[in-house]
């Protein structure tokens, strides 16, 4: 077999006999002729995950890294730009490090781990947490009633300690965590193991817990491991060559050695052999590889069918998933026949896109993967359903799957932010605006310049189009002067050109308003109805109303005109009310009567 690089899912019980299906034959035509397709990775969105909207958009907009965790998804740790560590949520267990058992909804910042880069990270169901740094150390903090921290101790962990023992001059490159156990995988590929171990899942040949970190022998001895993964009480590896090895508890298969019992040293996959691994991930009590080929097998617990099967069944060995993928009509069309070239190319496209990620978490039992093309499927427990075929989501990512579809609704992996230099068209609109360096005409309002781009005025707003005609002398002019309306007035209505928001307090919305009303744009016009009704207030009410009649907003006139019948004792106290125009205090006394607002 043929060396190729591997890596790991990060994590991932339930007892039933099981029966393993036939590995249905793939089917490889030769290609026909095919465009290229360029794609670009989708921006994750963690504001997908509720504790995230907890958060002001100047925070998110710091964050690096984040993972959501804990048995009902309540607390979450995220990495700013500038390697701050915080924290916040329930605080189960002080699985949140701050050296407390307090709950927090405000983020609170780990000290102990400011400006440590952070490379990987994991957690159990005490809630434990597992952190791994760029330089290769290891922290650990939370429930440790198993050692499962690592520290020889069962004391809970209440802020982060350093894990050292047995691995000094060891680098930490990846940890993962079981219900109550922990693995770690160092830069030189070796394994170790450490906390509960009732099924074996330490791999050390025993039952008994271990309390501090031990190194993963036996079968493993001599040989290079890329990657690791924990299932509740299971342990998986792969190894450089792309072999797979497992150990732990087995009652459902998802070790899949072929049987159902428990290993207490690791054993290969022996029905895997003749692939390569690149990825494994391990749910509650099943398991997934992804191979170099593109091809998902998947094997043990299935009761929510997790495993993608199609039914129920638990599977002891690796079975081949999705290998009919949106093969369509069926066999690949003869020579000859009807099929048009479009329909062969598009046929051909669908067969080799190829999967390219697996996820899987050992606190859940749903699955996900992607396609080379960007396509995302799941199946298994997804919000109460069980899905027992992999079913093609609108999703950007694996991880959008266990935001909005897993129970508990975690992330599968610690979630890096693309934080780089693209912009989208309305990034880079909103970036340009008032930007001297780029601008081709400045319009002066009150002594004040605002820089804008005559294209893109044209573009957004009618008014423009028609002003910048030849015939029009503004057209030729570098500088337009503005005397109708005022500088935050008219300087809200261009950002807005190019924004599609508006950012005014109340008693400008009215100027805005005007100048809406005068270039006749309707949106415009609504938004300043909508900022107008959400200030308005006992002293400012009968303003906006005269403002509402002045410039022809009918439902912002009656809504001003309610709020003043509502609070018509207050609104007649004050200033404005008596500096109306006589002609409306007349009509809006008239209409208040006819209303009933002056019955006793």
């Amino acid at each position: 077999m043929e060396r190729c690089f591997s890596v790991s899912g990060d994590s991932g019980g339930l007892t039933a006999p099981a029966s393993p299906s036939p590995v249905p034959p793939v089917l490889t035509p030769t290609p026909p002729p095919r465009r290229a397709r360029v794609r670009y990775p989708a921006m994750v969105d963690v504001g997908k995950w509720p504790l995230f909207t907890l958060l002001g958009a100047q925070e998110v907009s710091r964050i690096r890294q984040a993972c959501v965790f804990g048995t009902s998804a309540n607390e979450a740790i995220y990495i700013t730009q500038d390697d701050e560590v915080f924290v916040f949520g329930l605080n189960c267990s002080n699985c949140l490090g701050t050296g407390d058992s307090q709950s927090t909804m405000v983020p609170k910042k780990l000290d102990f781990l400011r400006g440590k880069k952070v490379v990987s990270l994991s957690y159990g169901s005490g809630p434990h947490v597992l952190l791994a740094t760029e330089g290769g150390e290891l922290f650990a903090w939370g429930h440790n009633g198993y050692s499962q921290l690592g520290n020889g101790t069962t004391n809970q962990g209440v802020s982060p300690i350093l894990v050292s023992t047995n691995l000094q001059n060891k680098k930490i490159t990846q940890v993962a965590c079981g219900s109550h156990h922990s693995l770690a995988l160092t830069h030189d590929g070796e394994v170790f193991a450490w906390g509960y171990n009732n099924c074996g899942q330490v791999g050390s040949g025993a039952t008994a817990n271990q309390p501090i970190p031990r190194r993963v022998t036996n079968c493993l001895q001599g040989k290079v491991v890329m990657g690791i993964a924990c299932g509740q009480t299971s342990s998986m590896a792969v190894l450089d060559n792309g072999e797979v090895f497992g150990w732990g508890y087995n009652g459902n298969g998802q070790l899949g050695v072929g049987n159902n019992g428990n290993q207490l040293t690791p054993c290969r996959l022996a029905a895997l052999q003749g692939l390569c691994v690149l990825q494994i991930a391990s749910g509650y009590a099943h398991s997934l590889a992804l191979t170099d080929e593109g091809l998902l097998y998947a094997w043990g617990a299935n009761t929510y069918g997790q495993l993608g099967t199609g039914n129920k069944s638990n599977q002891l060995s690796p079975v081949h998933i999705m290998a009919e993928k949106e093969r369509g009509e069926g066999e690949w069309p003869a020579v000859g026949s009807k099929r048009t070239r479009e329909n062969t190319e598009e046929a051909w496209h669908r067969e080799t896109d190829r999967i390219v990620e697996i996820a899987a978490c050992h606190s859940t039992h749903t699955s996900a993967c992607k396609t080379q093309s960007g396509q995302v499927y799941m199946w298994g427990q997804c919000r109460g359903q069980s899905i027992l075929l992999p079913h093609l989501t609108h999703f950007s990512c694996t991880d959008d799957v266990f935001a909005c579809f897993a129970t508990p609704s975690v992330m599968w992996r610690l979630l890096s932010m693309e934080h780089d230099d693209f912009l989208t068209v309305a990034q880079s609109l909103r970036k340009e605006f008032d930007s001297p360096e780029t601008a081709d005409l400045k319009f002066s309002v009150d002594g004040k310049y605002i820089h804008v781009h005559k294209a893109v005025l044209k573009i957004r707003c009618e008014h423009f189009r028609s002003m910048f005609q030849s015939h029009w002398t503004e057209d030729m002019k570098e500088v337009i002067e503005i005397d109708q309306f005022s500088y935050p007035v008219y300087r809200s209505f261009l950002e807005f050109l190019y924004t599609d928001n508006v950012d005014l307090p109340p008693e400008d919305a009215i100027g805005l308003l005007d100048l809406a009303t005068s270039y006749c744009e309707n949106r415009l016009k609504r938004l300043c109805q909508h900022i107008i009704k959400r200030g308005i207030t006992v002293e400012n009410a009968f303003s906006l109303l005269s403002a509402a009649v002045r410039y022809d907003a009918e439902d912002l006139e009656e809504f001003c005109f309610k709020f003043c019948v509502n609070h018509l004792t207050e609104v007649t106290q004050t200033a404005a009310f008596w500096q109306i125009d006589g002609n409306m205090l007349k009509e809006f006394i008239c209409r208040a009567s006819r209303c009933g607002a002056f019955k006793n």
